[in-house]
């Protein structure tokens, strides 16, 4: 019976018009049934004409007040509907800071609640859109001016040595810029691809048991001819009995190489820098602390971004590209870890969590 009322009664609704019209009609056909009845059993019983008038003259009133209830009511509803309506043109017409409330706590209010929540949720969803499109912007034109240096001096060199401008010994100095230009390159397009690999999920190496004492070890002792020749001391503090990491090695290496090359690079001579070790309740913690100027505060939270540029070579240096601290956040986080600054009253200290093999 319901299903066959369900046109009907649409049909009506869409006769009836705006919300106003149609809670008007509600009351009506509320009210039109007690007024016939009252006509009806005025002619079926015995009353007297004064006593059916002061009957007629209560039902009416009640009749006008519950209409007037309904409509203060119904305006209300109507209102709540309306500011609903109103908010989500709003948010239609590009505005974001909409907020939509109403006067009870009902269903419409859990429908302006729901309403908040999509425009919160559309808010966020821009903002990293724009964010990450900002940030495509900021990697292409910091590729670019990367690419363009080492090519232009390449030009330059292919030109002069092509044009036998230069010869014997200066010639071969050339060859060899060429080759320094070239290797800068590749390692750019090295870090760029595994970059790009990983941020895509896109990872295929295995990962094992990896002694970090042994790792530790080969890996300072690989950087320790840079780091004399910077006149820095590169220590290590790495418990022989902690627990291996369940880590790939190769990629391990990687960040430490990353970590370590770039503490030096920022440590003046004399100084220190230290590669630390140790257990931590969710698994292995590692440090590599310099003691060069530090970062700046408002320059913390961005080193980890690709070729950052903050202040003078906060996040990069004349010899990198500016991309291995955020190749090495991608490797550990791929691990399951995580890398951050930790506070330090002199020089930087970076540290990054490793799961521990089990």
């Amino acid at each position: 019976m319901r299903w066959r009322a369900a046109p009907a009664v649409a049909r009506v609704r869409r006769s009836a018009g705006p919300l106003s019209r149609q809670l008007a009609l509600v009351a009506v056909i509320g009210i039109a049934p007690v007024l016939v009845a009252l006509v009806v059993a005025s002619r079926l019983m015995v009353v007297s004409g004064h006593a059916a008038v002061l009957v007629a003259v209560v039902v009416l009133a009640s009749g006008v007040l519950a209409f007037l209830g309904a409509m203060l009511i119904g305006g209300g509803i109507l209102r709540d509907v309306e500011g609903i309506r109103d908010g989500l043109m709003s948010v239609g017409r590009g505005e974001r800071d909409v907020r939509i409330t109403t006067g009870a706590r009902d269903e419409l209010a859990e429908l302006a609640v729901a309403a908040n929540a999509m425009i919160a949720d559309l808010q966020a969803e821009e903002a990293a859109r724009d964010q990450s499109d900002s940030a495509r912007r900021d990697l292409v034109a910091a590729v670019s001016h990367d690419l363009r240096t080492p090519i232009t001096s390449l030009r330059l060199l292919a030109e002069a040595v092509g044009d036998n401008i230069v010869d014997g010994e200066l010639r071969r100095v050339y060859i060899d810029r060429m080759r320094t230009h070239i290797d800068a390159l590749s390692a750019l397009i090295d870090d760029l691809f595994e970059l790009s690999r990983l941020e895509a999920g896109d990872i295929s190496w295995s990962l094992e048991r990896v002694p970090l004492h042994e790792l530790v070890g080969e890996t300072v002792e690989a950087m320790r001819l840079q780091a004399e020749a910077k006149g820095v001391a590169v220590l290590t503090s790495v418990p022989d009995e902690l627990s291996p990491a369940h880590a790939n090695p190769e990629k391990l290496q990687r960040v430490l190489f990353n970590l370590i090359q770039n503490a030096i690079r920022h440590t003046p001579a004399d100084g220190s820098v230290v590669v630390r070790a140790e257990p931590v309740a969710a698994g292995i913690e590692i440090e590599i602390a310099d003691s060069g100027d530090g970062i700046a505060p408002e320059q913390r939270e961005h080193v980890f971004t690709a070729f950052y540029r903050g202040g003078p070579d906060a996040a990069r240096t004349g010899d990198g590209a500016g991309l291995g601290l955020a190749v090495s956040r991608a490797i550990v986080e791929a691990h399951g870890g995580r890398i951050w600054l930790a506070d330090s009253p002199r020089g930087t200290r970076v540290r990054f969590s490793l799961p521990t093999a089990t």
